[in-house]
């Protein structure tokens, strides 16, 4: 087999680290989208995209306060007391987990925008295809191989990887802070996004580290596709250049360990600041499959689903703080999903179990500041069935993000997903 077919066959299904110093990159095939018309300008807005693995309890994160009897009654042995729910300024008729405060301060700035019972039609409560109806916008029935982000980039940049770097787009398109690169960014034919395998790894790369290379039975086909790879080394110099650019962050931020997704926005930050080009970046945050000792018995306020909304409040501020501080705030969006929410009556264990509507965080200088949407329907009655209904479709606030940040025509946004979705005005 000639190494020209090697590498065009086997590269798009298999994702193989690049170790450069400490940074952990994936390389993937030529895609032959070159001949496609060139997209015209785009601005110089970023995404970054938050995501809270596991399914993440809506109830408990934004509370009814107009329908808190029902609330309350449905569970019991989970719920937030009223008096301790955090108050947003100019709404009465929902709150905030007392975890919340970061948050709190947000949108009392003007800086957040929450989406209630977000879905989309019979929701799935499976964790993978739920989490993959999320990343490639599918319905539930439908099963695609790319993903919405990196659709949007492979429409606003054809010809990628082949054709870049190019004066056009001199960065990484999207990037990826820990683990591999999510569906979310697979293009139809490539991946459009890049890895950074963890916090630590990105730091090892500025400080110029050397990283040996474990001995692989690949040989001759993989030092080939290291070989074809080495574009991927541009892309680590472009990085290093416009991380060092920045000499000092925000002091919000904890000490590094201590939340895995702030150390993580910590990065988005610098990179964004230091003249990164790159149109998305993805961050997570896992252990919200809170199925059991979701809150402490003694104090419901407390507990895992509270010590995480704690870490995601905490996270969020200090990133806003920091992109405001370095000049960039308006140039960014960001957004928190799950793969789903959790039912609304809560389980004898103390938790809640796989459900399906659940609100989404809009946070930024240029959101549409306020609540969107109203409280969930509770029943008086609540079973262990009842589900949150959907009042938005998930794809109507990708169809916002595409048309009213990124500023794609109709034309564009369908092509990204494949139907019309009404988008939400959130920016």
């Amino acid at each position: 087999m000639k190494r020209r077919d090697f590498f065009r066959i086997t590269l798009p299904s298999v994702t193989l680290p690049m170790l450069m110093n400490g940074f952990s990159m994936q390389a993937f095939a030529e895609s032959p989208l070159a001949d496609l018309i060139e997209a015209g300008e785009e601005n110089d807005r970023v995404l970054v995209l938050v995501q809270l693995n596991g399914g993440n309890d809506g109830l408990n994160t934004i509370i009814p306060i107009d329908i808190y009897d029902r609330y309350y009654a449905a569970r019991t042995n989970i719920a937030i007391p009223k008096e301790k729910i955090l108050r947003l300024q100019g709404v009465d008729h929902t709150g905030l987990n007392p975890a919340m405060t970061h948050i709190q301060q947000l949108y009392g700035e003007g800086k957040i925008s929450i989406v209630q019972a977000v879905s989309y039609p019979k929701p799935n409560f499976s964790h993978f295809r739920a989490t993959d109806i999320w990343l490639t916008g599918a319905d539930s029935d439908q099963v695609l191989e790319s993903g919405w982000a990196g659709r949007y980039l492979d429409e606003s940049y054809p010809g990628f990887p082949a054709d870049y770097p190019s004066s056009k787009m001199t960065d990484p398109l999207a990037i990826q802070i820990g683990g591999i690169v999510s569906p979310a960014l697979q293009g139809p034919l490539t991946t459009m996004g890049m890895a950074i395998s963890n916090p630590t790894s990105f730091y090892e790369l500025l400080k110029s580290e050397p990283v040996a290379q474990s001995p692989s039975r690949a040989g001759d086909q993989l030092a080939y596709i290291r070989q074809m790879s080495m574009k991927t080394d541009q892309y680590a110099g472009v990085i290093k250049q416009a991380a060092l650019k920045v000499k000092q962050q925000s002091d919000k931020y904890p000490a590094a360990g201590k939340n895995p997704l702030a150390d993580q926005l910590k990065i988005v930050a610098r990179l964004i600041a230091g003249g990164l080009k790159t149109k998305v970046y993805m961050v997570s945050m896992g252990g919200f499959d809170t199925h059991s000792k979701q809150t402490e018995q003694s104090d419901t306020t407390t507990g895992n689903h509270a010590r995480l909304l704690g870490r995601l409040s905490e996270a969020i501020g200090a990133f806003m703080e920091d992109i405001n501080g370095l000049g960039v705030g308006d140039r960014v969006l960001g957004m928190t999903f799950s793969e789903f929410g959790r039912r609304i009556k809560s389980n004898a264990s103390g938790g809640t179990d796989h459900g399906a509507g659940a609100p989404v965080i809009l946070f930024g200088n240029k959101v549409k500041p306020g609540v969107m949407g109203t409280s969930p329907d509770i029943p008086e009655q609540a079973n262990v069935k009842d589900n949150v209904g959907m009042q938005h479709d998930f794809r109507a606030l990708y169809a916002g993000i595409l048309r009213n940040w990124f500023q794609k025509e109709p034309a564009q946004t369908r092509l990204v997903l494949y139907k019309d979705f009404q988008p939400l005005n959130i920016v």
